[in-house]
């Protein structure tokens, strides 16, 4: 009888790992509820096979985003909060990393609709905004003022009800040059349509770290909680997040050509070597407690 049980005991463990990897995987599902795919990357417009460039209007030839991932921005650029003060970017880096958004707040629909993709995947995730990031929401729209700041941040202060997001969400507005440099050091390019009265530009929003540099590109108009949790833990070098975030960063790698967070087959099996070694281990400490039990009884 003793036999069989040590032969039956590996299976035992062997089910117990796939019981703990499926709960990771389902803990990491958790974070994606409320949230569908991930629009394209936007490096610039994607015409199709066989047209040529001169073929696109002017506008779409000039907008897009270049990745200038580990890029530090400038962190001495002046801009106007939503309160009509004068602040050094500066300001909202040094302890925690930072989603970044360039939007304007006259913009009749896609800046809207970045904005709303943005609150609602932060809203379903655990991290919180002041004590595990900061949101820095900029218009590249000189026209823009304190004002128009305030009342847009109202808006998405409504929607975005996690404590401390009124504190942590910054609506700023600048001049010309500091909206430029700003746009060329993460890679943002933009520009206005007279005959529309209205910018073309691409949809993203971009994480950065602590220090300024940029770190994660989230394309489109919706992102995916889950992998905005992982880019923000990524960019504070798993300084936030819990354990299970962390093993799962172990089998995820963030791809710049898609904007998103892939599964590693091999760190995969990895993880699950690992998982299994520690259950069996386990499993022979707690028999070896066991067998130890009657003998210290009878003496």
């Amino acid at each position: 009888m003793t036999r069989r049980r040590s032969t039956q005991r590996p299976q035992s463990a062997q089910n117990a790992v796939l019981v703990i990897c499926s709960a990771l995987f389902a803990a990491s599902a958790l974070n994606v509820v409320g949230a569908q795919m991930a629009g394209v990357p936007a490096a610039g417009y994607k015409r199709e096979a066989g047209v040529p460039a001169s073929a696109l209007p002017a506008p779409l030839r000039e907008i897009g985003f270049d990745q200038n991932l580990n890029q530090q921005i400038p962190l001495d650029i002046p801009f106007v909060d939503e309160q009509g003060r004068e602040v050094e970017l500066g300001r909202f880096f040094g302890a925690r990393p930072v989603v970044l958004a360039f939007v304007y707040y006259e913009c009749p629909m896609l800046c809207t609709q970045v904005l709303s993709a943005m609150a609602t995947s932060l809203d379903v995730m655990s991290l919180e905004p002041g004590r595990d990031f900061e949101i820095v929401t900029i218009s590249f729209d000189p026209r823009d003022t304190p004002k128009s700041a305030a009342a847009k941040k109202a808006v998405y202060i409504e929607r975005y009800k996690h404590p401390g997001a009124a504190q942590a969400w910054h609506f700023l507005t600048g001049d010309p040059p500091a909206i430029e440099r700003l746009a060329q050091a993460v890679g943002f390019r933009y520009t206005y349509v007279p005959e529309e009265k209205q910018f073309a530009h691409a949809a993203a929003i971009m994480v950065l770290t602590p220090d300024g540099r940029v770190s994660r590109y989230f394309f489109g108009v919706e992102y995916p909680p889950r992998d905005l949790r992982f880019g923000l833990i990524d960019a504070a070098d798993r300084k936030i997040g819990t354990v299970v975030d962390h093993l799962l960063l172990y089998c995820y790698r963030y791809d710049p050509t898609t904007g998103r967070y892939g599964a590693l087959a091999m760190n995969l099996v990895r993880a699950g070597g690992v998982v299994t070694v520690l259950a069996f281990g386990g499993f022979v400490l707690v028999m070896r407690r066991r067998e130890t039990r009657p003998a210290t009884g009878r003496g």
